[in-house]
C-alpha cells in the first residue's frame, strides 16, 4: 500500500477554507500531479515524510529558535476540519498560510543539511535511510517552498492512501 503526503501551492484568493471543497481541489491536483510537479506548484513524499520531519527536528539541537520553523515544511499549518457533509473517505488536510510558507522557505534555505544529517546519521543509517534520499527530499522541498513563498502562496497538504 502506498501512502503519500501531497503538497499543493495555491493563491489564498483561489481557495476556500472548507474541507469538502479543499478535498475536491486536492483530488483534482493529485490527478494532474505530473503537470503540477512540472510547474513547481506540487510536490509529494511517499511514506517517508515522517523521517524527513525527524531530519528537520534535528534543528532543535542546532539552534534555539523558539518558533520551531523546522515544524513547518512537513507538519506545519492548521488542520482543516471535516464538515458535517464531508465524505468520510476524504483525506486529512492541513493549510499553511503564506507567512508560514515564507518561514518554511527561509528555514529550508538557511539550515545546513549536513549539520542536520550529522545529528541524525547514526539513527537514520541504522534504519536503512540514506543521506542521498534525504538530501533529494530537502532540495525538492527547498525548491517547492521557495517558489510558493516567492508567489505569496499558501500550501495545502493532504495524505493519500
Amino acid at each position: 500500500m502506498s501512502i503519500y503526503l501531497h503538497f499543493r501551492a495555491v493563491a489564498v484568493s483561489e481557495i476556500r477554507d472548507d474541507h469538502t471543497w479543499l478535498a475536491a481541489f486536492m483530488s483534482e491536483a493529485w490527478e494532474n500531479d505530473e503537470a503540477e510537479y512540472a510547474a513547481g506548484i506540487a510536490h509529494s513524499i511517499s511514506k517517508s515524510w515522517n523521517a524527513v520531519h525527524d531530519l528537520y527536528a534535528a534543528a532543535d539541537a542546532l539552534c534555539t529558535d523558539a518558533d520551531e520553523p523546522w515544524n513547518l515544511p512537513i507538519y506545519g499549518g492548521r488542520p482543516v476540519l471535516h464538515s458535517a457533509d464531508a465524505n468520510p473517505s476524504d483525506p486529512p488536510l492541513m493549510l499553511l498560510e503564506p507567512p508560514g510558507v515564507s518561514q518554511a522557505a527561509q528555514f529550508l534555505t538557511t539550515v545546513s543539511f549536513d549539520e542536520l544529517w550529522n545529528v541524525v546519521e547514526a539513527r537514520f543509517s541504522a534504519l536503512g535511510w540514506t543521506k542521498q534520499e534525504h538530501l533529494e527530499h530537502h532540495r525538492d522541498l527547498q525548491e517547492f517552498y521557495g517558489q510558493a513563498a516567492s508567489a505569496g502562496h499558501a500550501v495545502v497538504k493532504a495524505v493519500w492512501a
